[in-house]
Order: C-alpha cells, then structure tokens, then sequence
C-alpha cells in the first residue's frame, strides 16, 4: 500500500516487570501461584523431558526474573519499584519523526499513549461518545518528545499501586513501599506500618540510593502526593488481598450470576469463563445431565471445566460414566460405574459435597446413574480461588487441553444426545 512510513507503532516491551510468581523453585503449572500454592522442583522433574511443551504450564523461578529485570529492584506485582513496573517503548513513525534510532528518558507512562495517538492524528479529546460523557485522559502527550531529546517532560506526576505495594513519581523524585511479596502467602502487615523509600531517580535512576533518612521533609511530600492521587483516581480504600480477588464472592464484587442458584446448559455451549458460569467453589453442589444414548458403547464429555492444567470432567468411556476432578494435572480422582447404559434415556447425576466451605477444601463425591448410587469417592483437596486463565465450561465436549487423558484431546464429542445439563448449588 506505499502506507508504511506513515504509520505510527508503539511497541511496548512487557506489560510489568519479570514475574516472581514462579516461586523459590519454579512451576510446572503458573495456575498453582495464581491460587496462591507455591510449586516444588520435585513437581518439574516429573516434567522434565517435556519442559516447554504442551504438558506444561512453566514458570521459571525468583532468580531468574530478579535477573530479567536487573538493575531494578523487584518484580512483577511490586509496582512500588521499577523492577515492577519499568518496561522499554519503541515508537516507530518515519513520516512523522525526523529523528531517527535515538533514546528518549522523558518519564512516561502507558496512559500517555492513547494522548499522543490524538495529538498525533490531529484529532481533539471526545467529550462524548454516544451521549456519554467520556473521563478525561490521565496521561499527556509525550509527542514534543519526537525530535527534542532534551524538551522537558510534561507528565510530572505518576502513581502506583498493586496489592498494596505503593509509589509516587513526582519531577524525577519518587516515593516507594513494599507492602507484599509475589511468593509469600503471609498474613501482611497493616498499610500504616509499611516502610517507604525514597529515591532521587534523575540522578539515581535504578533506585539504589535510599534517601529517606536523610531527607524526610522530600519523603513525606511525596507519601501526602500519593495520597491526593490516590483518592483522585479511586485508589482508596487500598485492597491487600492477592488470590482471593479472584473469587468475586469472597472478593465482594458483583456477580454475574447475581443470586441464582441453577444453570442449565445445552448441547454446543463452549467456553464458558468461570465468571460467567455458576460459582460453585467451595460448595456443595451437583450436576443432573439428561442424556440419550444411541448404544451401549457410548463415549465422549457430557460438560467438563477448564482442562489439564486443573478441574473437572463428567464424560463416558465404553459405556461408563466417569468424573475426574483434577488438581493441577498433580492429582486425580476419578469414580466410575461399573456397568454399561444401553440405549435409551438416562438420568445422570454427580453429587459433591464439601468438607467445610472454605476455599481449597475437599469433599466427598458421589455418581448416580437413573436415581441409583453407581459410584463414590473423595477429592482430599480442590483449586481453591481460580480454574483457569483462558479455558472455561463446554458442554458435549471439552475443548482446548483435556481435563484427563482418559479420552483424547480435540477428539472427544459426546456420541449420544444431551438434552440439557443443570449444575445446581442450591444444597447449600
């Protein structure tokens, strides 16, 4: 199209530090630290020979994302310091920038972008957009930057804050205080007991000379600035907690479900997200599949939740009805019927019932085949906050990785028909 040179490409390099969530060890499955469980190297090796590959779910250990993102202090989650939140930026734009493979140090911030992209196009702030009143932007323009290395920045004043690690940027001065540790599942300490540190950036700009001691009258400017553009741009109340966000009812955010206490679900519902299907961790519950089987060798998922990397499938093989509740591919429990359906209607039912409702707990599980008790078990412990990044519920079939290798992946339709499938939390 000839068009090239007169496009403009940002190209920001990571969206936050080099993450530490892989804990003192490493992890076969990052799913593990994203429930707050800290994997072992005895886990890895299990995986060694297939590190990498389809069958993992890697990330590697502290040391190496202290060393990725050297010489800054931290990690991913610790926005307080650079090593948190510090990334590069390529701007590409060869009809628009005279300048060409040169280093600006200009602080910016990635909500100055989207201003520079209008400044850039020539076009004004949308006040409205369909009759509503649009927010500000809270960036600037960093496109007096393009062709003067020295011009002075015009975004002066940043904020941040991630599970309560906090730090203000202000005229190449800046504030910090770890309040948590990515690996550590503590109880932490209050926010009014958090240790700040205070760095002269311009002249320091890896923040390794703590200046607090020596000048507290800069220190606590800055700490009051944090808290002005806290409350300015709905930081406050600060929320400490890590894993347990993301449960929306311990989290106390609103739930898609709102109060229901049933979902019914039919043939061809795929990919679900856990927000957006019934939230039935830590609960008693059950699942009540209504199903027409063609023969007595019927195979295939009837619904199942994420896949090898943890939760559940209700399926059949040969005829048999499984459930398979997987922790983290570590461990499985699987209870079957020990006779064949034949064809004809068939009532299908798992039952689990929780030891205590509180997150992780494991309970008892139970199968019914047409009202009769065909199978029963014990899951000693389930994922106890979130079942997967990116693979939700399907019904007839489970998509992407495979819950249990029991039956293969991308190759396990339901060869019967589903009438509908109900997951019920009302026993609780």
């Amino acid at each position: 199209m000839g068009e090239l040179d007169n496009r403009l490409f940002f190209y920001v390099i990571g969206d936050n530090g080099s993450s530490a969530e892989g804990g003192p060890e490493g992890t076969y499955n990052e799913m593990m630290a994203l429930n707050g469980i800290i994997g072992e190297a005895s886990q890895i090796m299990d995986h060694i020979d297939d590190w990498g590959g389809p069958n993992t779910f890697p990330h590697f250990a502290i040391g190496w994302a202290h060393a990725t993102n050297t010489p800054f202090q931290w990690t991913k989650q610790v926005a307080s310091h650079f090593g948190g939140t510090r990334n590069g930026m390529v701007v590409h734009w060869p009809d628009g920038i005279k300048s060409k493979g040169e280093i600006r140090s200009q602080f910016t911030h990635v909500s100055d972008v989207a201003p520079t992209v209008l400044e850039a196009a020539g076009l004004p702030f949308p006040t409205s957009v369909n009759g509503t009143e649009q927010t500000p932007f809270a960036g600037t323009s960093f496109a007096y930057s393009f062709d003067d290395a020295n011009a002075p920045e015009t975004h002066t004043t940043q904020y941040f804050e991630m599970f309560g690690n906090r730090g203000i940027y202000h005229e190449g001065w800046t504030a910090s205080t770890r309040h948590s540790i990515p690996w550590l599942m503590v109880e932490l300490p209050s926010l009014e007991n958090d240790v700040w540190e205070l760095y002269h950036v311009d002249e320091d700009f890896s923040q390794a000379n703590n200046l607090a001691q020596s000048n507290p009258e800069k220190l606590k400017e800055l700490q009051d600035l944090f808290m002005e553009e806290a409350i300015k741009y709905h930081v406050m109340p600060i929320d400490d907690r890590r894993v347990e966000r993301f449960n929306a009812e311990i989290a106390g955010r609103a739930d898609i479900m709102g109060d229901r206490e049933s979902l019914t679900l039919y043939e061809g519902m795929t990919g679900i997200m856990e927000n957006v299907f019934i939230n039935n961790r830590s609960k008693n519950y059950t699942i009540l599949a209504e199903v027409e089987l063609m023969d007595s060798k019927t195979d295939g998922v009837i619904i199942s939740q994420a896949g090898r990397f943890g939760d559940w499938s209700l399926y059949m093989k040969n005829g048999n009805v499984h459930h398979d509740y997987n922790f983290f591919g570590l461990e499985h429990t699987n209870i079957a019927s020990s006779r064949v359906l034949e064809a004809g209607k068939h009532l299908i039912k798992y039952e689990f019932l929780v030891d205590e409702p509180k997150p992780g707990t494991g309970g008892n599980c139970t199968l019914y085949i047409d009202g009769q008790k065909v199978a029963e078990g014990y899951i000693p412990k389930a994922q106890p906050f979130a079942n997967s990044g990116d693979e939700g519920v399907d019904v007839d079939t489970d998509n992407e990785t495979n819950v249990t290798n029991k039956y293969k992946e991308g190759d396990n339709k339901f060869s019967g028909k589903i009438n509908k499938v109900t997951v019920d939390i009302g026993m609780n």
